[in-house]
C-alpha cells in the first residue's frame, strides 16, 4: 500500500503526468499589461470575470456564421460563374461566402483547417468594438491557434510570435494581423492551387454547370 507521499504523486492529471516541455521566451504567455486587471489576462481560464464556459465553447464552435463582416454560406449553390471566379484569384475566393466554405472543406481533407478557422476568427476579431470582448477573443485565439500547446497550432515563425507576445500585454482588434496575414499567404501559395486541381472544385464546376439555365438560341 503506498504511503500518503506516493499517493501524492499519483494521479496528477494533464497538469503533471502530460506536461509539455517548458516552453521558450517567444512562446510563454505574456503577462497581464499594467494597468489592466490581471485575472482577465491570466491565461488559466479560471478566472470569475472570464466569459462562461458555455460563451467560450459557443465562440471556438468551427464555423463562420458568427462573422459579422464575412456572411456564411453552409447550404447555399453557387452559380456557374462565381465557381469560375474562385480560379482567377485567391482574393474572390475568400471574399465568397460559398468558397470559403468549399475551400475550408477541402481543407479539412489536408488536415489543415485550423488555417482558415484561425483566419476566420481574426476577421470576427477585427469586427469588434468592445475592448472586454476584445481582451477575451484575443486570448481565445492565442490558445487555440498561437500556443504550442494547442492541438490546433498554426504554423508562424518566430518574429511573428515575438510580436503577438508583446501586443498581448494590450490586446486590440488587430493583434493578430500580421499573423493572419502570414496564414493567408500560406494558404495562398500552398493549398490555394491544390484545391483548384482537386475531384472536389471539378464536382463543383460541374455541379454548378448543371444548374445553369439552358442559354437561349
Amino acid at each position: 500500500m503506498p504511503t500518503a507521499h506516493e499517493a501524492d504523486k499519483q494521479h496528477t492529471g494533464p497538469e503533471e503526468a502530460d506536461q509539455a516541455p517548458s516552453m521558450s521566451s517567444h512562446d510563454a504567455a505574456p503577462p497581464a499589461a499594467p494597468g489592466r486587471s490581471p485575472c482577465c489576462l491570466c491565461w488559466c481560464c479560471c478566472c470569475s470575470c472570464s466569459w462562461s464556459e458555455g460563451q467560450r465553447r459557443a465562440w471556438r464552435a468551427p464555423g463562420d456564421s458568427k462573422l459579422q463582416s464575412l456572411p456564411s454560406c453552409e447550404a447555399c449553390v453557387p452559380s456557374l460563374e462565381e465557381v469560375q471566379s474562385w480560379a482567377q484569384s485567391f482574393d474572390k475566393l475568400m471574399r465568397s461566402p460559398a468558397g470559403r466554405s468549399a475551400f475550408r472543406a477541402f481543407l479539412r481533407t489536408e488536415y489543415s483547417e485550423e488555417n482558415m478557422l484561425f483566419w476566420l476568427a481574426c476577421e470576427e476579431l477585427k469586427a469588434e468594438a468592445d475592448q472586454h470582448v476584445v481582451d477575451e477573443k484575443a486570448r481565445l485565439i492565442y490558445e487555440d491557434y498561437v500556443s504550442i500547446l494547442s492541438p490546433r497550432e498554426v504554423s508562424l515563425d518566430s518574429r511573428i510570435r515575438e510580436g503577438i507576445n508583446k501586443k498581448m500585454q494590450e490586446p486590440s482588434a488587430h493583434t493578430f494581423d500580421d499573423a493572419q496575414l502570414q496564414i493567408y499567404t500560406l494558404m495562398h501559395r500552398d493549398s490555394y492551387p491544390r484545391f483548384l486541381g482537386s475531384p472536389a472544385y471539378h464536382a463543383l464546376l460541374l455541379q454548378a454547370g448543371s444548374q445553369a439555365p439552358p442559354e437561349e438560341a
